[in-house]
């Protein structure tokens, strides 16, 4: 065997390994995203969704974010537009958490129809201002 011949075997080898290490890595670590409507039909059709954990994207229902301080718990709603799904979150929200604002919320899907969310994450405004320029002194 040439030195060319064992350098293309053995590079092929480590990216083969690496390739299926990252997919097994991926495998048990990945979860769902799904949007209110599809959790609710999934979860009638299969019970095994309250033991995983779950990632859901919708819009903050207006008026329905509730902050208790002193357990720093947040309770708001999810919605597509369809189904309304509560949420449960305990810890402190992204600066751009307000009503009707675009969220992907990760956690598990309980029995009782909430989310207890272990992240919130907020999508930023898709408009930004520039600043005005200072004038020159």
């Amino acid at each position: 065997m040439t030195p060319k011949t064992k350098f293309i075997f053995g590079a092929s080898l480590i990216a083969v390994s690496v390739g299926f290490l990252m997919a097994e890595g991926i495998k048990d670590t990945g979860v769902y995203f799904l949007t209110p409507t599809e959790l609710a039909q999934r979860a009638v059709q299969d019970s095994s969704l309250f033991a995983v954990g779950v990632r859901i994207g919708g819009n903050v229902v207006k008026g329905s974010i509730t902050r208790d301080i002193a357990s720093q718990t947040i309770t708001f709603d999810v919605t597509d537009g369809e189904t309304i799904l509560p949420v449960i979150y305990q810890g402190f929200a992204p600066d751009t958490f307000t009503d009707e604002v675009e969220v992907v919320v990760e956690g598990r899907y309980r029995m009782d129809g909430t989310v207890q969310a272990t992240d919130v994450m907020a999508k930023c405004g898709s408009r930004y201002e520039a600043i005005p320029e200072m004038p020159a002194t």
